[in-house]
């Protein structure tokens, strides 16, 4: 499965956006902003993410993978989504 960086990135936005700030206004954050220093997310959160990001890109998360390097920011996570889609692919 191939998939568009951009919208990769945007997917992210959505749900974070709709999902922890309960907003259909979009995320109003740049892209770089720590998800944890915002306060966007917590712990709980990210586990919400790591199901989101499996359902949504069709990857698999491993436990050693859940770290703020991959989960603490769009960019973050867009890069790290993109990395296991070529691996997947």
């Amino acid at each position: 499965m191939s998939m568009d960086p951009n919208a990769v990135s945007s997917s992210i936005r959505d749900f974070v956006a709709k999902t922890f700030l309960y907003s259909d206004q979009g995320f109003p954050y740049p892209d770089d902003a720590s998800f944890l220093e915002e306060g966007v997310i917590d712990s709980l959160g990210i586990m919400e993410m790591v199901s989101f990001v499996e359902k949504q890109f069709g990857i698999s998360v491993a436990d050693a993978e859940i770290l703020p390097g991959n989960f603490d920011s769009v960019e973050q996570l867009s890069r790290y989504v993109g990395g296991k889609m070529v691996h997947a692919s």
